[in-house]
């Protein structure tokens, strides 16, 4: 018997459909851990791969391994061959609020024509830099702005469901980070 595969914003309903009765029928489905190896490659420079996950209780490999390079401006020393690791973080955000408001909109039957985002950010070098312990590392405010495509009655649920992003909200309530380091 063939699968009739319904999909909105080019997400395969029928799919996503079996995951989400699979974890409401067993929860500990949906743990998972994410994992990423990184490796420096010499003065700012540094690679990480991804290569899997545990998920669906059993471990799954991706296609290929992906690999990220990262990398710092002139101005921090580095040779500008990479995006840098708060630009990442930006393209985290967007990656997962996208995926988040299309896969959300999908399953509710909202269709999205076109979806596009600008991302900025807000860091205090000194704080980096060790230069002022008052000031702080890291983003201090990050604004995200979309353009999209859709009936106008949309826009107001669409602002909600990005609220599902699993990275917006690490970012917006935090997540104990722990780092151990040792010898080689």
């Amino acid at each position: 018997m063939e699968k009739n595969i319904s999909r909105v914003n080019g997400i395969d309903l029928t799919v996503l459909e079996e995951t989400i009765g699979a974890i409401r029928k067993d929860p500990a489905l949906g743990a998972c851990r994410f994992r990423a190896r990184n490796r420096w490659l010499g003065a700012t420079r540094n690679c990480s791969t991804i290569s899997g996950f545990h998920g669906a209780g059993r471990e799954i490999a991706h296609r290929e391994p992906f690999e990220l390079q990262a990398d710092e401006p002139g101005v921090l020393a580095g040779e500008d061959r990479a995006a840098n690791p708060v630009e990442h973080l930006l393209n985290a955000l967007a990656g997962c609020i996208t995926t988040s408001m299309v896969a959300h909109a999908a399953v509710r039957g909202i269709a999205i024509d076109e979806l596009e985002s600008e991302l900025e950010g807000d860091i205090d070098l000194r704080g980096f830099l060790g230069l002022d312990p008052t000031v702080p590392k890291g983003y201090t405010a990050i604004r995200v702005k979309f353009r999209v495509k859709t009936a106008p009655e949309n826009l107001e649920l669409l602002k909600e469901l990005a609220a599902f992003s699993p990275v917006y909200n690490t970012l917006v309530q935090g997540a104990k980070v722990d780092i151990d380091i040792e010898a080689r």
